[in-house]
């Protein structure tokens, strides 16, 4: 048996994990940006954070926005600055919907 935290973190739908850890083929521009050919969803959002919190792009002001570079711009469909909130439906623009 499972111990109650982890029953809480599985999600009901397991389809839903296995979308995420997928590996795909990359479009170009994440291709640069992470510099290998396929990723998985979750592993090019944890990539992707990592780039924001080491070059410190995080908004001092306010914490919820991200200042993006051209590199970031790249990938985040050119914009400027980025609320937290919709970070990760901008990186999971690039993966294509899989058919059921």
């Amino acid at each position: 048996m499972l111990p109650q935290r982890l029953k809480k973190a599985i999600p009901d739908n397991p389809k839903k994990v296995a979308d995420l850890i997928d590996l795909h083929n990359l479009p170009s521009s994440l291709r640069e940006f992470l510099g290998q050919s396929q990723s998985s969803a979750l592993s090019c959002f944890i990539r992707v954070w990592s780039y924001i919190k080491t070059n410190k792009l995080q908004d001092q002001n306010d914490k919820n926005k991200v200042n993006c570079d051209d590199k970031l711009k790249s990938i985040l469909l050119g914009k400027s600055k980025v609320e937290l909130a919709e970070l990760p439906h901008l990186v999971k623009l690039h993966f294509p919907k899989q058919s059921k």
